[in-house]
């Protein structure tokens, strides 16, 4: 869709505004969600808005057709004369005889959530509120469906559906001293784990984690409203403090008796995940050290009351924990994916953990396996074999042999497979482009679901700019980048150039995708006349581990370097205004854009930080030590590259914004680097958001934060 046009015409096209990103919401763009795949693997299930209310209904998935209307809106009233629930998402049980619906949500922290629940039993159209309708979390029913399982005020409980009879697992939950079931803060922002239990597949037994948090320091965010301000204080645990003592039970629903796996006395491990085997008296434990360089695969069978190591992952660097990890039914052999071989692939291990053969290999990363065809000996994966830029779906059998490329497109692709494996779900985004579509394993496109026509037609009445992907060597590295170039651009003339960067380790800006809202507003800079541009450094991801783990012990130094070597490849180039160049970036990317004005003062004119980490030792444990270890271990890998440590350097145009309460990125940061910088004699700009957490973001906040910088970058660049 970018089309190179004349002037006259550019004069035709709309410009967007502001009001047209974060106001009017002008380029809505639509996906495909509020479903669920049914065991069948033939049928899906959707929510659907209907002028009488909101049914759930049943599709065929070849045809697209109608089959049934599992329930109807007025079907879900609690309550006599009471209107019908308000459904946010809904889950079947595993035998699909009922509904799990979630209703009336608040959101906690970045993941979590407390909601109330309701049960609904399709063949007696039967209503249970879950918890006497009280808010809880991590509600989950149990594999035969007959009970359900959630978390409230820090304790484990479950119900039996059909007696109504709470059952409390725990009753010593505390809070900001015990949790029972549920992850605390730092589990939950950086392992990404909330529901911290599972039930055993036989519906009889549930293992679950307590977190003992007694030791842990109190962190405090003061919340601005009404005559006095309020304390809202949680347990943070900074870098090289105190972790939560973490311990590991199982519960036997019958004999009603707590078996203990793990006592929590080990303080420096963590326990990212805990997955039931095939076999419901097997439970498989990840433990991870402290310093995450070593993860081990522990077998616990609680018939014997012994435990296995099964396999040990390790990294010279660190070892990324995920959900890629899946038990065989035929033979309790596992399939997961790490990069011991300096990418990451996809390995097989039986269940004594020996290996059976490696799946994937070569010079490129699998991003995530999404499919496994047991009956077939197939496996679906998604992987960066075409370009690091792309992510495309590969099928492939057990062996490694008949690989088989399923998506065209380039771009992104995010797969959602079927119960049978034998269709999925793409979600594609290109460049400028995205679209939903259904497609069978084969490859054949059966159905679109989602192609945003109306997003398209209003794009085309604006000016588009010109994006271009590109491959620079600065550094002794080649670096990943995009460019958009306003639309009529004139290689003659000289353009200012406005950069944007996050950098942080394992992620990736670079994709040949659409970028969501922020590339609304890049579009709106390119069409005021500068040259949007962003580079992945060294550090980052989809490039395999060398070039990922380059910046252990010492994050700040090769991505600055990278960032200004990058800007310095710009400033070469004819067409670019060498003196005015801005950076821009958000958490780890304002820690970096800080960085690069601080350390690149010969290159860049300005530079803005939204809620930077302005010193590692005010973040947490897990994130922080992954990548630099302790403060006592690496006290220069902390300082070095500090911007609080450097503020005596800056001599351009600087901009730092945070919000008050930023329960991840602590307000804290941006306090001392204003008084570093004071200290330093520095002028500068800065902002503060009330109450706002890390996204900045509820009411006119981004509206009003993005007329902030727009105009800062047209003063100062």
């Amino acid at each position: 869709m970018n089309i190179l046009i004349s002037n006259v015409a550019v004069a035709q096209l709309k410009k967007i505004t502001l009001e047209d990103i974060w106001v009017k919401n002008t380029f809505e763009i639509n996906s495909f969600d509020g479903y669920q795949w049914m065991k069948s693997g033939e049928t899906y299930a959707k929510l659907i808005n209907t002028k009488r209310g909101y049914e759930i209904v049943a599709f065929a998935v070849k045809s697209g057709k109608k089959l049934k209307t599992i329930v109807k809106s007025t079907q879900l009233i609690v309550e006599k004369d009471s209107l019908p629930i308000s459904v946010e998402d809904f889950e079947f049980s595993a035998d699909e005889k009922k509904i799990l619906f979630k209703t009336t949500s608040k959101e906690i922290y970045r993941y979590s959530e407390m909601a109330k629940y309701v049960v609904y039993d399709i063949a007696s159209k039967k209503l249970f509120p879950v918890a006497n309708s009280e808010y809880v979390e991590n509600a989950t029913l149990s594999p035969d469906g007959q009970k359900i399982a959630y978390t409230k005020a820090n304790n484990l409980y479950y119900c039996h559906l059909m007696t109504q009879t709470e059952t409390a697992i725990t009753t010593s939950g505390e809070k900001n001293k015990l949790i029972h079931g549920h992850s605390d803060w730092v589990y939950e922002e950086e392992l990404e784990l909330v529901r911290a239990y599972e039930w055993c597949q036989d519906s009889k037994k549930i293992a679950f984690m307590t977190f003992d948090e007694s030791k842990v320091k109190e962190y405090n965010m003061q919340k601005w409203s009404g005559l006095y301000p309020q304390d809202y204080k949680y347990k943070y645990p900074k870098a090289g403090e105190k972790n939560a003592e973490v311990s590991l039970s199982v519960y036997d629903l019958e004999t009603q008796k707590l078996n203990l796996l793990i006592n929590g006395k080990d303080k420096d491990q963590y326990i990212p995940r805990i997955n039931w085997t095939q076999d419901p008296n097997i439970l498989s434990v990840r433990i991870l050290n402290r310093n995450q360089d070593s993860l081990r695969i522990i077998h616990y069978d609680l018939n014997s009351q012994s435990n296995t190591t099964m396999q040990t992952i390790w990294s010279p660097a660190y070892v990324e924990v995920d959900d890629d990890f899946f038990y065989l039914k035929s033979d309790n052999s596992l399939i997961i994916a790490h990069e011991n071989d300096g990418f990451r692939h996809i390995y097989r291990y039986a269940k004594d953990g020996k290996i059976m053969n490696q799946i994937t290999k070569g010079q490129w990363e699998v991003s995530g396996i999404v499919g496994i065809d047991e009956a077939n000996k197939l496996l679906f994966y998604t992987s960066k074999e075409q370009s690091s830029m792309e992510n495309q779906l590969y099928s492939v059998d057990f062996q490694g042999n008949n690989k088989k490329k399923l998506t065209k497109e380039v771009g992104v692709h995010k797969i959602d497979m079927n119960t049978t494996n034998t269709h999925f779900i793409d979600y594609w985004s290109g460049t400028s482009d995205i679209q939903v579509a259904l497609y069978n394993t084969k490859g054949d496109r059966l159905k679109d679901l989602e192609l945003n026509a109306g997003f398209k037609e209003k794009w085309s009445e604006y000016e588009n700019s010109k994006v271009e992907y590109g491959v620079c060597n600065t550094s002794n590295a080649a670096l990943n980048y995009c460019t958009m170039k306003p639309s009529g651009f004139d290689s003659t003339k000289k353009y200012p150039v406005f950069m944007f960067v996050y950098g942080g380790p394992g992620s990736q800006q670079v994709l040949k995708s659409w970028h969501g809202r922020n590339r609304l507003w890049f579009e709106m800079l390119a069409q005021k006349g500068y040259i949007v541009a962003f580079v992945d450094n060294r550090g980052t991801g989809g490039k395999g581990a060398a070039f990922k783990n380059v910046t252990t012990r010492q994050l700040g130094k090769l991505e600055t370097e990278d960032q200004i070597g990058f800007a310095r490849y710009l400033s070469s180039k004819l067409w670019v205004d060498s003196a005015r160049i801005g950076i821009f970036g958000w958490s780890y990317g304002g820690y970096l854009s800080s960085l690069c004005l601080l350390f690149g003062a010969d290159v860049y004119k300005m530079a803005i930080a939204v809620a930077p980490v302005t010193n590692w030792r005010f973040y947490d444990t897990i994130y922080t030590e992954r990548f630099l270890k302790t403060p006592e271990e690496n006290p220069m890998g902390y300082d070095a590259y500090s911007p609080t440590q450097n503020a005596d350097k800056l001599k351009g145009k600087y901009l730092l914004i945070h919000g008050t309460g930023d329960d991840n990125v602590h307000f804290q940061n941006a306090v001392e680097m204003q008084n570093a910088l004071i200290k330093a004699g520095k002028q500068f700009d800065s902002f503060i958001y009330p109450n706002k957490n890390h996204g900045i973001s509820g009411g006119n906040t981004r509206m009003h934060l993005y007329q902030l910088m727009t105009d800062f970058i047209e003063k100062n660049l």
